[in-house]
């Protein structure tokens, strides 16, 4: 049975993006960079509402910026190769190959999904990642913590969530950001 993760860069404070929606405060640098394609890298399917989906597209319609890097390259081979779904009840159509527009989050597809492959589903964008903790269907918890504190903005966990974690793996990255993964008791 494959595992629900949830994959999240968020502030000290708790917050994936400030008030004003912003998160360059996220950038990655080269070692967390290669890092984070390695963890994605067996992912089958990530799940995304639809502001993560359009900001996570151009690793696909924008060619160039695969072309800056072998690092970018491998990080836009291993995103264009996992399948996409994206739930969203304002986005027209999708923009990239082998992904499907959703406009319901349906935890009971969810649940069969993680049944029936092998492969582990990612899900990503706190809104949708609310649905499904509060469906009970995630399974891990990964979160990339940078050293920043924005104050106010979109909590990266929703406040009504309760669970007791265990904690599997911690890495520390030379630029500040501490990596946390936990998996999911209760």
């Amino acid at each position: 049975m494959a595992k629900l993760i949830y994959v999240a860069n968020v502030s000290l404070d708790g917050f994936i993006e400030d008030e004003h929606g912003g998160f360059e405060w996220t950038e990655p640098d080269d070692e967390q960079f290669v890092f984070v394609t390695d963890l994605v890298r067996p992912v089958g399917t990530y799940i995304y509402g639809r502001r993560l989906y359009e900001t996570m597209a151009v690793w696909e319609t924008e060619p160039a910026l695969a072309a800056q890097s072998e690092l970018m390259a491998d990080f836009a081979h291993v995103w264009q190769a996992a399948d996409k779904i994206v739930y969203s009840t304002t986005l027209d159509a999708v923009s990239t190959g082998m992904s499907r527009l959703e406009r319901n989050f349906d935890p009971d597809s969810v649940r069969k999904m993680k049944g029936t492959t092998s492969r582990d589903l990612m899900v990503g964008g706190a809104n949708i990642a609310a649905h499904a903790f509060s469906a009970g269907l995630i399974d891990e918890c990964h979160l990339f913590i940078c050293p920043s504190v924005v104050g106010r903005g979109k909590p990266s966990l929703p406040s009504e969530l309760r669970a007791k974690l265990e904690l599997l793996d911690e890495r520390r990255f030379d630029n500040g950001v501490v990596y946390v993964r936990h998996r999911i008791l209760i």
